[in-house]
């Protein structure tokens, strides 16, 4: 099936798409801050620059699309109907890599959380609540 806007347009439409300061991200970053946290964005001294980094919580959190690291059992993580070898490839070396790099964090001493744009959209102090749970649990590595 073609496409059926131009290439030009396409493209244009995929540079809309923002990687950070999205709204789940800037949900998040308020409801935090609003509750006391204190945080760094993106340090690209970490690897896979996670959106948040608590280094009083020694933390970082990731604020993941649904649709682009496949939220398992998500309404929103859907399937495109075309080219679906070409984006099934794309979506799994988006998993993988975020894999990866929670790994490297955690090999780090960073304790990795990460909140899923759904939970943000359906009840944000739900999603909120269980972050700062998880950052007043304690030290994961004795860090």
């Amino acid at each position: 099936m073609a496409d059926r806007i131009s290439k030009k347009h396409r493209s244009w439409n995929m540079s809309r798409i923002r990687g950070k300061d999205t709204k789940p991200e800037l949900s998040l970053r308020s409801l935090l801050h609003r509750r006391g946290y204190r945080f760094r964005l993106h340090d690209p001294k970490l690897p896979g620059r996670p959106d948040l980094v608590l280094r009083k919580h020694h933390s970082v959190v990731f604020v993941h699309g649904c649709y682009w690291h496949r939220h398992r059992g998500c309404p929103k993580a859907t399937n495109p109907r075309t080219r679906v070898e070409f984006w099934q490839e794309k979506f799994a070396g988006t998993v993988e890599r975020d894999r990866k790099k929670a790994r490297q964090l955690q090999d780090m001493g960073w304790r990795v959380i990460t909140v899923w744009e759904c939970e943000l959209e359906r009840n944000p102090e739900s999603a909120v609540g269980a972050v700062c749970r998880e950052l007043e649990r304690g030290d994961t590595n004795g860090a």
